[in-house]
């Protein structure tokens, strides 16, 4: 009896124990709840700080709540283009904000386009006669565009900018694959279409080396104009030209080289710009802090801020990242998805559509259901239009083509008409290693696919003729829709990939304009005046818990302050990651695919991992399989 009363005790002191860890785990999570909410009284009077510790993006990735808190990570921070800049229009015209503070410290970049769109709205702030600073350990590219548009550019004095223009290598597997044995089988149409050349070459090719050339030209042109323009003394010559002669003449010191080339400002230390701070705005009553000024952070003032929503409604949908089949997102445009969020919205009786697009395409299915979807809003006769932010080719262009009307930005990628697929087989690794296959066929497609023996010549033959039936479905989607004649879309397709501009020029964009130009001429098509319309964006709003994980996981260690060293290495971290993204489309099977492995590559991390990988080629094995 006594041991029985010693196990008794024991188990009850067990339930005691666990009752009070959960109930702490409760009130720890209502509190975390109520806290993560912003809070009117975060909103002070003093600087906006804009602490842009990730990268500036179309749509902000969904966190997987289980996957996030095994792997005890998170993304980067992701930081919306158009929360942003309704922030820094918001800041210009509010007595409470007297200085914006733009800190670089852990900005990991942004597209051109989203760049562009935030540094304008500086601009606007600065026209008010509001001071824009910006500080930062190390600036690079991207940081340099943005930061040019502050009024003090500031760098700590062990730290420095580079700038190396847009392009740089890309892998090219063709030798190692036929030392594996592996044959990766191309299924292609377009001369330029090149995302399948680094399973098929060991260098590029000249038809996309010429591509490329063009390609990256003229978004160098369009940064370069875009720095000078926002900061003239910039010496971008001297930067570029011959960067280590720059470097010597200083000594070496790569913050006093920035400084002499017009770059930045001021060079002084995180305490040293706060006291900046401390002059311009005052200092904060609240709190004993050496150099604390008084300060409002992105997410409260966005709260604070909120636009009424009056009037009629125009939708706008975004397809941001890949194109996938299924429900991924958002951050990832699952086809599926974004059909239903369309379908959902012929209930809500929208005066107009505008589909932002950010994307460099994906698979084929999806984006045809993207487009139905978008063809549905179509036939009730109101107005829709297409905005182009920083990609918007081959899939991306797919979905934009039952537009009334495209609007692009002169460094929009766009084009890539062209569709390939890729499958690997291992007939001549089987060889290698003794294993044959062998049996008996009734007809040329039985046992058809076969990885191992490898395909037969009719089976090459179905998936290049369904791969061209797919291109000339796509060529007469946009002769269509853009009143062209097919002859004329093909030989301004064939996969090339051109910029905003010359993309205007031969017809693919009919207008200069970001979002807001494109959701007004949407209102005025549709008969409505300024005050009698808002925006309503279709799709999920990060949760709370989104928010939560965020603030838990995101540790300061992650993404940590830059120094130069720090970006160069960062070069390597985007070659790993271009090193498994061109393997997993080598090994999945993921359909027919209008995709532009040509465009730059997003400033995000890719956030597709686990989605379903099925599609018109996927449905096309299995049907041979069974």
């Amino acid at each position: 009896m006594k041991f029985a009363g010693r196990v008794w005790r024991l188990l009850v002191g067990l339930k005691d124990g666990l009752v009070l860890v959960f109930m702490l785990l409760f009130f720890s999570l209502l509190f975390a709840v109520l806290t993560a909410r912003p809070s009117p009284a975060q909103v002070r009077e003093g600087a906006l700080v804009l602490e842009l510790d990730g990268v500036i993006v179309e749509e902000r990735t969904e966190i997987d709540p289980f996957a996030a808190l095994l792997a005890q990570t998170a993304p980067v921070g992701e930081f919306e283009a158009r929360e942003l800049v309704r922030a820094i229009d918001a800041a210009a015209g509010d007595d409470r904000i007297e200085a914006v503070v733009l800190d670089l410290d852990r900005f990991l970049g942004g597209g051109q386009v989203h760049l562009q769109a935030v540094g304008e709205a500086l601009d606007r702030v600065r026209a008010t006669d509001k001071p824009v600073l910006a500080f930062a350990t190390a600036y690079a590219d991207d940081g340099v565009m943005l930061a040019s548009h502050a009024s003090e550019i500031w760098l700590d004095p062990l730290g420095g900018a580079v700038i190396a223009g847009p392009g740089g290598g890309q892998l090219f597997y063709g030798e190692l694959l036929d030392r594996l044995k592996v044959n990766a089988r191309v299924y292609r149409v377009g001369t330029y279409k090149s995302a399948v050349e680094p399973y098929t070459r060991d260098s590029m090719s000249e038809p996309a080396r010429e591509n490329y050339a063009a390609l990256y030209g003229a978004l160098w042109e369009e940064w370069q104009a875009h720095v000078k323009k926002a900061r003239p003394q910039a010496d971008i010559a001297r930067v570029t030209r011959n960067p280590v002669a720059w470097i010597e003449a200083s000594g070496g010191d790569l913050a006093k080289a920035a400084l002499s080339a017009g770059l930045v400002d001021k060079l002084g230390s995180r305490q040293e710009f706060d006291a900046r701070m401390v002059e311009l705005v005052g200092k904060d009553e609240w709190t004993s802090a050496l150099n604390a000024f008084p300060q409002t952070e992105l997410e409260p003032w966005l709260q604070d801020t909120a636009i009424p929503e009056t009037g009629s409604a125009i939708g706008v949908v975004t397809i941001a990242g890949e194109i996938v089949d299924g429900d991924a997102g958002p951050g990832v445009a699952g086809g599926k998805r974004i059909a239903e969020l369309l379908d959902e919205a012929l209930e809500a009786d929208l005066a107009a559509l505008v589909v932002r697009v950010d994307s460099p395409g994906g698979s084929v299915l999806a984006s045809e259901d993207i487009r139905r979807a978008i063809l549905r809003h179509k036939a009730r006769d109101i107005p829709i239009a297409v905005s182009m932010a920083n990609v918007a080719a081959s899939g991306g262009y797919w979905v934009a083509t039952p537009a009334d009307r495209i609007f692009a930005e002169p460094e929009t990628v766009t084009g890539s008409i062209g569709i390939f697929a890729v499958i690997p087989t291992f007939e001549n690794l089987a060889d290698e290693i003794g294993v044959n296959v062998d049996g008996v066929r009734t007809t040329p497609l039985s046992g058809q696919p076969d990885l191992i023996g490898g395909f037969t010549p009719e089976v090459d033959a179905i998936l290049q003729a369904s791969v061209a039936d797919g291109y000339a479905d796509f060529i007469a989607q946009v002769a269509a829709a853009r009143n062209l004649s097919p002859q004329e879309v093909d030989r301004i397709g064939q996969g090339r990939v051109w910029d905003g501009g010359a993309a205007r020029q031969i017809g693919l964009v009919d207008q200069y304009g970001g979002l807001d130009t494109a959701v007004t001429w949407a209102a005025a098509q549709a008969g409505l005046d300024e005050g009698e319309w808002f925006v309503d964006y279709l799709g999920h709003e990060p949760g709370t818990y989104d928010t939560l994980l965020r603030q838990w996981l995101v540790s300061d260690g992650e993404n940590a302050r830059a120094d130069v060293a720090t970006l160069f290495s960062r070069q390597q971290e985007a070659l790993g990651g271009q090193l498994i993204g061109d393997l997993e489309r080598l090994l999945t099977m993921r359909g027919a695919q209008a995709y532009c492995l040509e465009c730059p590559p997003q400033a995000r991390h890719d956030a597709a991992d686990g989605r379903e990988l099925t599609g018109w080629l996927a449905r096309l094995m299995a049907l041979f399989a069974s």
